[in-house]
């Protein structure tokens, strides 16, 4: 069936190419992908961030900011919310100079097993979006790069942190998460459900970036009635979850 999502090409330079309209900086090769503002507006306040890239889209400042940990140098910044602003925003962030990307964020559970708070580090995602079908050929599913998926679990390890590596299912659609979509994505292995892993993988993959996520166990979509659990209110997760990240990407 001939349509345009599908119609991909393979032409490894686009009429608007990132790297012909940003000017490369002298960015950190390391980079923390965070979803959780309030986490950048703590570390900006306690660590001494700078601005390092002064990044404004339509909908206001996405700017990339710098500390330095453990001795090193280390670039951060919010992503957006949803696939088509995140896979911009790494677009931009690889032409401005960074390579290497771990990302953490929130989910819904597909297991009812799957705590608040509990890490999926992801596997693979199935490509329930648009963005990643400009990026890779169409098929189902695309998996992470296994040195960021390796980084994080050792990361874990060593920190003796409960985990769980698997699938999750990137829809740009939360309000049509029907009960027979979910059953099927449970079926084939989805452990999680959110908006942007399948595009930020692919955009990675297209670019030769290295890029790994972990998420944290958010809401639950597993029963019959749909269940918030207050998952935005984890602060302490979330935090932890940004240090474990720079940890896990500067051993990249």
């Amino acid at each position: 069936m001939n349509f345009p999502i599908l119609e991909f090409d393979p032409a490894p330079e686009a009429f608007i190419e990132p790297s012909k309209i940003i000017r490369a900086r002298d960015l950190p090769e390391y980079c923390v992908i965070t979803f959780f503002k309030e986490v950048i507006d703590r570390v900006i306040a306690e660590h001494g961030a700078k601005v390092a890239v002064e990044n404004r889209w339509e909908d206001g400042e996405h700017c990339i900011y710098e500390i330095s940990y453990e001795g090193r140098r280390l670039a951060f910044f919010h992503p957006g919310v949803g696939a088509p602003i995140s896979a911009g925003l790494l677009e931009e962030a690889i032409a401005f100079g960074c390579r290497k990307f771990i990302a953490c964020g929130g989910c819904g559970v597909l297991d009812k097993d799957i705590a608040v708070g509990h890490l999926i580090v992801v596997s693979g995602a199935v490509r329930d979006e648009g963005v990643s079908y400009h990026y890779l050929p169409p098929a189902r599913e695309v998996t992470a790069n296994p040195n960021a998926v390796s980084a994080l679990v050792r990361t874990l390890d060593d920190r003796a942190v409960p985990y769980r590596v698997g699938k999750t299912w990137t829809t740009d659609a939360p309000y049509r998460e029907t009960a027979n979509k979910i059953a099927r994505r449970r079926d084939e292995g989805c452990l999680t459900v959110e908006m942007e892993s399948a595009a930020l993988i692919a955009v990675a993959q297209f670019r030769n970036a290295v890029f790994g996520q972990v998420l944290y166990g958010g809401d639950d979509l597993s029963g019959a009635e749909w269940d918030s659990r207050q998952w935005t209110s984890r602060s302490e997760v979330r935090e932890s979850l940004f240090w474990l990240c720079a940890d896990a990407c500067l051993s990249l």
